[in-house]
């Protein structure tokens, strides 16, 4: 790979759709990827994008965080088939409505 030269320093891991076999790989493996080869801090969204639209505190993940992962199922993350953040369902006056919650997902992601 090509030396990255990219101001980046912190990036954010995020499963989401519902669970699938390998997301603990994944996410063991950019880890690893980011905070060896990149020197970046690394977070995860809990419960998906309902996380990111929630404001759940994002947590850490470091290479000993995530000792073990490979044989549990599902995520360590968590997921969810919900929480669209551009067509999201809140109560307002007792009434579902459907809002663009990107503006609040983007202030969530501030770290």
């Amino acid at each position: 790979m090509a030396e990255c030269k990219s101001s980046i320093k912190k990036i954010a891991i995020l499963t989401g759709g519902g669970d699938c076999p390998g997301l603990n790989a994944v996410i063991r493996g950019v880890v690893k990827t980011a905070i060896r080869k990149y020197n970046w801090r690394v977070y995860g969204v809990p419960d998906g994008f309902e996380g990111m639209v929630t404001g759940s505190s994002l947590v850490e993940l470091t290479e000993f965080g995530i000792r073990g992962i490979l044989p549990r199922g599902g995520t360590i993350l968590g997921t969810t088939n919900r929480g669209n953040p551009f067509e999201y369902v809140v109560v307002e006056d007792g009434k579902e409505v459907i809002r663009d919650m990107s503006d609040q997902v983007v202030e969530n992601l501030r770290i």
